[in-house]
Formats: C-alpha cells, structure tokens, sequence
C-alpha cells in the first residue's frame, strides 16, 4: 500500500512540474529548441563579414521558422491590407543597366497586383495607426513573376534578419496582457530600440508624418534594399527602386489619426476602393537609383545596409515608367488576402546582393507562406498564378490544383524526351551573378554597418520647422507613454546622439533630464564571446547637410483630385454659391460631398433637391481635405443652431485645413474660432474658385499652426 501511494505521488509531482513548465526569463541562459547553448542571437552566418548567409545556419533557420509560424492564419505582419489590379508602363528602356525584359520593352503592359499594409497591428486594427506602411507589387512580366516587396520608408529597423523576429517581438501588443493593439508606444518596443541602436533610423521616421499617411494614394514607396541589374554582357550594377505618387506624398496630423480611427477605421481601404471605383486611378512614377559595381566603397555608408537610404542628391532617382491602378479586387479574400509576395521571385536581369537582411527575406517568406496558405502549390491561387506557364517536376502536395501527365517526373529522362529540358542563356534562362566569394565562414557584421546616428541626424535636418515639431510630439507621446523611467532615460541618451535639440524639447514634454550617460553598453548586437569595442555606433557624421527629398514640404502641390470638399448646407441653402465651387472643384478631380443636418435630400434656395451625401451625426471633418460653407440664410441659420457644425469648422481649423464661405457663409464663420483670422491665406470668403483650389493644393497651411494649437479640442 505504502509503494502504491509512493508511485501516485511521483506520478502527481511530474504532473505538476508539467503544469509549471513555464518559461521564466529571469536567471536563464539562451538555448536553442534542442537545449543547444547560444552565444550570438543577433548575427546571421556569413561568409565574410559583408558575404552571403549561409544556408548551414541553423541558428537562423530555427528562429525565423518558428517565428514565421507563430500565427496561423493571418499574416504575422502587415496582417491589415488593401490591394488592387493595375499595371505598368515603361517610358525609357535601360539595356546597358539590366536584360529584363519589363525595363526593356516600350510597348508593353504588364500587369501589377499591389497591396498597402500596415505592419504591426492585427488583420481588425486600424488604418490610421502610427506605423510603416507595406508597398508590395507584383508584376507579372512575360520573363515570370517579380515580386518587389517593400515599404513607404526607404530603410529598416534592422540590418540582420536574425533580429526580425525580436524587432516585431518588441513592437508587438506585449504578451503578459497583449496591450497595445497597433501601436509602438510602449515599454518593449523602447526597450528594444534603445539597446539595438541600428534601429533608430527607420524608427524616427516612424515618429514623422510618413507613419500616418493621407491615403495609400499619396505615399511613396520603396525597394529598402539594394539589389542588383544584370545587362546582356553580363555587367552588374547596384539598384534601389523607388515608387514616387503622382498626387506628392501626404500626411495627417496625429490628432487628425487618433480621431479618424474612431470615425472610420477602414479609412485608408474605403479611400483607395472609393478612387479607383470612381475613375481617380492612384499612379505612382517608377525610378532606378544605379551605382557602378565599382562605387561600391564610394559613399560614407555602405550599400549593402538596409538601414541606410541612398540620399537622392548623391544618385539622383531616374524615372522610367509610371504604374497605375484601375480595378478594385473581384473578392477580397480570393485576392489581397491570398496574395503572396516573396523577395525570391526575381527575373532575369535583376539579382540579389549580400544585404544581410534581403538574405533571410529570401527564406523567411517562402516559409511564412507555406504556413498561412497551407501547401508549397499557393503559387496555383489565381492571384498568384505566373502569366507564363510552369513546367517542371514538382509533383503533388497539398491542394494540388493542375493535372500533370504523363509518365516522368524526374530530370534527366528520355521516356518523355527529356522534358521539361533546360534553358540556356541567350534562351532568357536565369542565372545568378558570379559574384567572386573568398572569405571566411563568420558570424558577425561589418564595421561598415555600424554608424547608427548619421543618418537619423541627416533626416531630422532636412525635415522643415512643422515637420521637425510633429517629430517632437510623437517621440513625447509614444515615450510618455512608457512606464519605466530608465527606458525613457536611454531613450533620450540615444536620441540627443542624433540632435541635442530633438532631446532637449523631448526631454522637457516628458519632464526628464537629457542624461550625460548611461549604464548599459549601447549596443548589444554581437555575440557573448566577441570584441564589444568593434561594433559599438560609431560617433555620427555631416557627409550632406540636408537632403531636401525626404521633406514633405518639397512634395507635388499640383493636383487637388479625389480630395475630399465638405460643403455644410442645409435647406434653403445658395444653389448659385455652390454651383460656382463645385463645377470649378469637379473639373479639377475634387470630390464634392454635401455633409446636412440629416439624411436623404435637401432642398436649395431654387427649389431643386440634392442628395445628402452624410449627415452631420454621421461624421467627422478628419474625413476630409476641406470645407466649404454656401450662403443661403435659412442654411446659415440652420447651421448656426447646431453645435456640431461650429465644431466641424474650428476642427478643420485647427488642422491647418482650406476653409472658404461666400456670402450669408461669412456670417456662419463668425460663430467660429476662424472669426478673427479671416486674413489666413487658406481662408477664403467671397473669393475666387481658383483661390480655395489653390489653397487646398497646399494640402495644409503650416504657418497657422500656432494659432490652430489654441482651438478648443
């Protein structure tokens, strides 16, 4: 008896320690799955310092399969996106720079799928959210698919693939409470940026206005890495590839953000499928930058850095054809759901270099794809089918969707007369640059790679005075909403390494002293048993003082299509008055929405009716670009009664927005925080159509923004 209760004891105690098998961070040493004992979580291995990662890394495969497996079934990141058909034009081939035939061939339209995202936030969070947006396009060229994967920033957080999974780690809702949802404003994601400085670039143009776009429509995107051109003779140049909006590139204001997330969440979705169902077609400009193989150690960076942009004033972007984007997806799921974009798909003429980071891309999204779709046959799905048909021997698996005959599935055969037979090269077939490799096998970085703060501190000042103010208030935000004061404190310690003033004005919002130093190393990103000193940031450099490209204020201010024109009316309101503006706003593109007291139709002072396009209970002047107020004495009256409209107006104020009345309109505008400021150059009473077109071009008059600041929230 006494053996039996013994054995039901040790049963009931392995089952409690299996009950407890909780992982506990404190005290513990990292190991791989196996219990394998690691040094270095942060490096992929290379063959050289600036070689090519090595498929015999275990270590990355380990942690990057897992991660990419971590959600099932929407995407881990850039989980909420929109997309839709185009395609793309080219104006000037360049076969001394690449053979592909897409940059080659004048007369062709090849087909595109694009898909925006944003990147942290869970498949229902909101477009608005501070965050990088997801530029993924699709071509499906006559050579085969190419897929040109990347974002509206030009760089990213990281320079190793081996640190993705702890990049989206941190930024993701933290896992004890999974708080926040879309957000980087939190412990975690500081944490992390503070101690992997390599991020701090991508990371300060997370706090400008790039992060909170105006539409999918008004932002640029980019290739991040480099890559490489292949001509006919074989000769390599280094490329990075750019999308350049033909509406400029636009933002939001934060406070524009937070409140659009609550009036619309789907507004960046609604507004592409509203254009494009329209007859606004989005097009963006297409451009090379190309550096000689031989300029490869020209520049004070290195190319091969991801976390570091070209400067547009050292190789200038060459435009060379033009995309754009007429039909919305037949089904949502069916298409911008199952979509799968891999860096790997390339064609000929186009070739990867040894970015650190492009190279585990290459693994990652082949696996992460095989996890959401199910089966190594998604490139069957039709939005992913090729234009030109594959043939080769892979046979079967799950959801095998073609009917292969015949007899063979291997190669060599003569029982199908060798078929599939292989390519040569002067057929089109693929193949890789012979990029001479002589190094040893090392698991580390370049010194190359380690200036963490120059390129920051060139973005902060090219950036204008509005532009530098809204950086302020978003590093303010996002840190004062950070718990621990030691991650504020390095945080600042990090950030007056790019600009003593940026901390200093970040220092005093969050009531914390600019510290002198700090007592962690500054950067952790190498492995327990390598020489620290040789990877700590390097102090920054001015090779350019300012690059006027990455300011939104040198934008296109040309075009006011598909912007969106409040006109608060009611009954009774000027037929002629609002005749005059929308006919001159219409013919420019402009979409003209009548927002009324409620739903159904209005009547005008000539007796016609008019459809109510929303009702002032149903939304917001976040949702549009301007307001425009007819006269009509009973509308004014109407208006003047109702607390919501004052609101509208003195909000659409406060955003620096175009603001025009005429006539009994003036009188509305009295009633509101605009009386007194009738001399703003974007408020226009009883002027010119052409005068309130002009001003809504401007998108925004920033020089109102310290008078905005005192409107009542």
């Amino acid at each position: 008896m006494k053996n039996k209760n013994s054995k039901k004891e040790n049963i009931s105690q392995k089952v409690e320690q299996l009950k407890d098998d909780t992982w506990k961070v404190e005290g513990s040493t990292m190991k791989t799955n196996q219990g394998l004992k690691i040094n270095d979580t942060n490096t992929s291995l290379k063959s050289g310092e600036r070689g090519a990662t090595l498929l015999e890394d275990f270590l990355l495969r380990e942690k990057i399969t897992h991660f990419d497996h971590e959600r099932i079934p929407e995407r881990i990141v850039h989980a909420r996106g929109s997309g839709a058909h185009g395609y793309f034009e080219l104006f000037e081939a360049i076969p001394q720079y690449t053979k592909a035939g897409i940059f080659n061939d004048t007369s062709r339209k090849t087909p595109v799928f694009v898909r925006f995202s944003t990147v942290g936030g869970s498949k229902g969070s909101t477009d608005l959210a501070r965050d990088v947006r997801g530029f993924a396009t699709k071509f499906y060229t006559e050579e085969g698919t190419w897929d040109l994967v990347g974002n509206n920033m030009p760089i990213f957080f990281i320079q190793d693939a081996m640190k993705f999974p702890d990049l989206v780690h941190s930024v993701k809702p933290e896992p004890n409470n999974e708080i926040p949802q879309a957000a980087s404003a939190h412990d975690t994601f500081y944490d992390f940026v503070s101690h992997a400085t390599e991020t701090l670039h991508n990371q300060i143009w997370l706090m400008s206005d790039r992060a909170i776009p105006r539409s999918f429509r008004m932002m640029e995107g980019f290739g991040i890495h480099t890559f490489r051109f292949i001509n006919e003779e074989g000769e390599s140049h280094f490329v990075r590839f750019h999308w350049k909006p033909v509406l400029g590139v636009h933002s939001v204001t934060w406070d524009e953000a937070v409140k659009i997330s609550g009036a619309d969440s789907d507004f960046h979705r609604r507004d592409l499928w509203e254009a494009i169902d329209a007859g606004y077609f989005p097009e963006w400009e297409f451009g090379v930058q190309i550096i000689p193989e031989a300029d490869e150690h020209k520049y004070e960076f290195d190319l091969l850095d991801p976390t570091k942009l070209i400067p547009e004033e050292m190789v200038p972007v060459k435009v060379i054809g033009k995309m754009t984007l007429n039909k919305n997806p037949d089904n949502f799921f069916a298409e911008t759901e199952q979509v799968a974009f891999l860096p790997g798909h390339i064609v000929p003429g186009i070739d990867f270099t040894n970015d650190p980071l492009l190279q585990g891309r290459l693994f990652s999204y082949r696996d992460t794809q095989l996890s959401r779709l199910g089966s190594p046959n998604f490139h069957q799905i039709p939005i992913n089918r090729p234009v030109v048909k594959g043939h080769n021997n892979q046979r079967d698996g799950h959801m095998q969707m073609e009917i292969p005959q015949g007899q063979t599935a291997y190669f060599p055969n003569s029982i199908s007369g060798g078929c599939p037979h292989l390519s040569k090269m002067a057929e089109g077939a693929f193949g890789s640059y012979e990029e001479r490799i002589d190094a040893k096998k090392v698991r580390t970085r370049s010194e190359s790679f380690s200036d963490h703060f120059s390129q920051p501190a060139l973005f902060y000042r090219s950036l204008s005075e509005w532009e530098q103010e809204h950086v302020v208030a978003a590093y303010t935000f996002e840190l004062g909403k950070c718990k621990l004061d030691h991650i504020k404190e390095r945080m600042l310690y990090m950030i007056n390494q790019i600009d003593n003033d940026l901390a200093l004005k970040v220092s005093k919002g969050l009531g914390i002293k600019v510290p002198k130093k700090i007592k962690e190393p500054v950067n952790q990103a190498i492995g327990a048993d390598a020489d620290v000193s040789k990877h700590q940031p390097i102090a920054k450099k001015n090779y350019l003082d300012k690059s006027p490209a990455l300011s939104q204020a040198n934008t296109k201010f040309v075009s006011i299509a598909t912007r969106q024109i409040a006109v608060l009316a009611a009954d009774g309101f000027s037929m002629k008055d609002l005749s005059k503006i929308k006919s001159a706003l219409e013919k420019e593109g402009a979409m003209i929405k009548i927002v009324a007291p409620h739903g159904g139709t209005i009547t005008c002072d000539e007796k016609m009716k008019h459809k109510v396009d929303a009702a002032i209970m149903t939304t917001e002047s976040v949702l549009f670009d301007a307001v425009y107020i007819p006269g009509g004495k009973k509308s004014v009256k109407t208006l003047a009664e109702n607390v919501k409209y004052i609101k509208f107006v003195n909000e659409a104020f406060k955003h620096c927005k175009a603001i025009a009345a005429d006539n009994e309109g003036e009188e509305f505008l009295n009633k509101t925080f605009v009386s007194g400021h009738m001399d703003d150059k974007a408020v226009i009473v009883n002027g010119k159509a052409s005068e309130f077109k002009k001003a809504i071009q401007q998108h925004r008059n920033w020089d109102r923004r310290e008078v905005a600041e005192r409107v009542p929230a």
